[in-house]
């Protein structure tokens, strides 16, 4: 492998975390200086600009027809996302789990990972799959903006803080025209690393003999998962955890809909699923969405051991992958030890957790409902 391919794989990946940010910051400021609520802004037009680079790898891979780099970039970078990311930030500080999140997102990121997983079930993504896949897009987005409303006014506090900026700035013409240069700017950046990426990790699978989805699912998986894991860490250090989960929860959400149907939708033939995705690594993400929703159930927080649990699963799955491209027998003994050990001692372990959550609830009494005038509402 020559050390050009390295360096060219290297400066993609500096130019679609940049592009990325300079993409966010100026939708954000073109969004909010329209008036659009800061919520609404932090839960869509950043949630879903993190995942541009996704984006942007994806509809390249998909028109160049390496359909599996796109599969194995969405299903390895939601799995970085809820594993490897979350983690890192319950490990940082623990994460507060708004109810909203257990009852509504965890329960419709399971459905559309099955959904997802239905589609694929002929071995591809056709053009109206795609079309169906960027409605439910649309439908989130409109889902994100109803739900906003019912959000409490602490959470609002915390995007206003985070996502609008002052009054005098939002005013100015040189604002807007910086902000359009930025969105632009960023668009730019993000075509031309991901072109750089795509092409190196190319060369990359044929340098060590694997295949597009193993390289899609690893390499190009992290690389375009770096804004996410910024903006989460970040927010998470400044302690804005309703941040730090909703960019998350969005970006997930949009890589499923967003990134495979507008793929799908370009693609001229659609995009071929290989067969070790559809019977091992969406199972498996759709597994993380279903184990996600009992420990975000249980006291309503991500705790750090919960967090190093993450990272642990995350570090076992990607042993696993390479470990699998390998000719040698690791890879059986490795499956076997995850199937007949780890995993049933793990699912054990949150079914007790889950009941006696569940016991001490009964237990408890009920907080008395909360009788103030929602925000925003007339005395």
């Amino acid at each position: 492998m020559s050390t050009t391919v390295i360096i060219l794989f290297f400066v993609g990946l500096v130019l679609i975390v940049g592009g990325s940010e300079l993409l966010v910051r100026g939708a954000s400021r073109l969004a909010t200086a329209a008036g659009i609520s800061p919520l609404v802004v932090g839960l869509t037009v950043v949630a879903f600009g993190t995942s541009s680079p996704e984006l942007a790898v994806g509809i390249r891979s998909a028109l160049e027809g390496t359909g599996a780099v796109t599969v194995g970039n969405v299903i390895g970078a939601n799995i970085i996302n809820m594993l490897l990311i979350l983690g890192l930030a319950a490990v940082i500080l623990p994460l507060e789990v708004p109810q909203r999140l257990v009852r509504l997102d965890v329960p419709l990121l399971i459905g559309v990972g099955a959904a997802l997983a239905l589609l694929a079930w002929d071995g591809s993504f056709s053009r109206l799959d795609g079309a169906l896949l960027i409605a439910g897009a649309v439908a989130y987005i409109a889902f994100c903006v109803r739900a906003s409303r019912q959000e409490s006014l602490a959470v609002r506090e915390d995007y206003e803080e985070e996502f609008a900026p002052p009054e005098q700035e939002r005013r100015g013409v040189g604002y807007h025209l910086r902000s359009v240069l930025f969105a632009l700017l960023g668009l730019g950046l993000l075509f031309y690393g991901s072109n750089l990426l795509i092409d190196s990790a190319m060369a990359f699978a044929r340098a060590l003999g694997v295949g597009e989805l193993l390289i899609g699912l690893t390499v190009v998986a992290i690389g375009t998962a770096m804004p996410e894991i910024a903006t989460t860490v970040t927010a998470s250090l400044r302690g804005e955890r309703d941040i730090a989960i909703g960019a998350v929860i969005g970006s997930v959400q949009f890589n499923m809909l967003g990134v495979v149907g507008l793929a799908a939708a370009v693609a001229p033939g659609g995009i071929e699923v290989p067969r070790a995705a559809l019977v091992f690594d969406m199972p498996v993400m759709i597994a993380v969405f279903v184990a996600c929703l009992p420990i975000f159930f249980i006291g309503g927080r991500v705790s750090r051991a919960e967090g190093a649990l993450f990272l642990f699963y995350y570090a076992a799955y990607t042993a696993y992958l390479i470990q699998s491209a390998s000719p040698s027998g690791a890879s059986k003994v490795f499956h076997i030890a995850m199937l007949g050990f780890v995993l049933p001692i793990t699912a054990l372990t949150l079914l007790v957790l889950s009941v006696r959550w569940s016991q001490r609830a009964r237990r408890e009494p009920s907080p008395a409902p909360d009788r103030r005038p929602p925000a925003g509402s007339s005395s």
